[in-house]
């Protein structure tokens, strides 16, 4: 997917730079120098596993917690209190006054923003319009479905025109059709200028949303960049389709990654026109239907990048939930 462009008109958004950051509870390091950054104009999808740091790093970004090392910039500087007002953010958990009504939940948000009482009740009217949850206005938070309060939870992270939006897990609980609205949302945010960064566990969506991803295990973004950028390797695999299993393992520099009846994925490691050695061996098995370079899905990249041992992660999940 290529990258957002910002519009014409729009005064460019500055980046956003984590670097370096560390965090332990007692004995337990969450944090383990997290470095990425987030930049104008790009949605950027933040993955891992429960507990790999995604939300303790999304709390330092905000000011809820300190880091004990590394540092936070935005423009270049130390991100600061007046930048962190202007940061939308959306927590994984329910953020919002339960027995307050939507519309006046909405407008109270956006007046501690600083918006004047006219210009907070038309930004409550459009995003109440935008995300589909005008005719909930005058119901209490707690009346609603999980999936309009999270629509909610979104306008409230909007609502200020906010230069930064940071989501956690914001699609959880969304029928399609919300995914959808939601998506646009964050795609016209980015349109803006605006740097969107959200952790989500829904890869596919990630996939398809994301102009570039950081990857997490056990407190490090351990892969960083576009799905172009992760799928290359030094050992390309390719996928033929036609001869029957066991042609391919006679091709020197070629290792079998998958066999499966006729369709055959193979790793070819730094031999010199491998692929054109492979088609023609595949060729004088039989006849081929198809051959070309596998494609790994983020969920194929998220599995080889963060395979490790499970008590590693255990441990590493306690203070996030705990704490972050």
């Amino acid at each position: 997917m290529p990258a957002a462009t910002v519009s014409v008109g729009i005064d460019p958004v500055p980046d956003l730079s984590i670097d370096a950051l560390e965090k332990s509870y007692g004995t337990v390091r969450a944090l383990r120098g997290m470095t990425f950054d987030v930049r104008a104009g790009e949605i950027f999808g933040f993955v891992g596993a429960n507990g790999a740091g995604k939300s303790t790093t999304m709390r330092i970004v905000l000011g809820v917690l300190a880091s004990d090392a590394g540092e936070v910039r935005w423009d270049g500087h130390p991100i600061d209190a007046p930048v962190r007002h202007r940061i939308g953010y959306m927590p994984e958990e329910r953020g919002l006054y339960p027995r307050m009504k939507v519309g006046e939940q909405l407008v109270y948000l956006a007046r501690l923003h600083g918006l004047d009482p006219a210009a907070a009740r038309r930004a409550m009217e459009h995003w109440t319009d935008v995300l589909g949850i005008a005719e909930r206005r005058g119901d209490e938070v707690l009346k609603l479905s999980l999936g309009n309060q999270q629509r909610v939870q979104l306008a409230a992270a909007l609502v200020h025109s906010p230069d930064l939006l940071v989501l956690d897990e914001p699609f959880s609980g969304l029928d399609p059709l919300a995914v959808d609205v939601m998506s646009g949302v964050l795609r016209e945010q980015a349109a803006r200028g605006v740097p969107v960064m959200f952790s989500s566990h829904q890869l596919e969506l990630v996939e398809r949303l994301c102009d570039r991803v950081g990857i997490v295990r056990a407190g490090q973004a351990v892969a960083v960049g576009t799905i172009e950028e992760l799928r290359r390797t030094e050992r390309p695999r390719w996928v033929v389709e036609g001869p029957a299993d066991g042609w391919a393992a006679a091709v020197p520099g070629v290792r079998v990654v998958e066999q499966d009846g006729t369709r055959t994925v193979v790793e070819v490691d730094g031999v010199p026109d491998g692929d054109q050695a492979l088609l023609r061996a595949a060729l004088a098995a039989g006849p081929v239907h198809a051959f070309g370079p596998d494609r790994p899905s983020l969920v194929d990249l998220y599995r080889d990048v963060v395979a490790t041992d499970d008590v590693g992660q255990a441990h590493d999940s306690r203070p996030e939930e705990a704490h972050a």
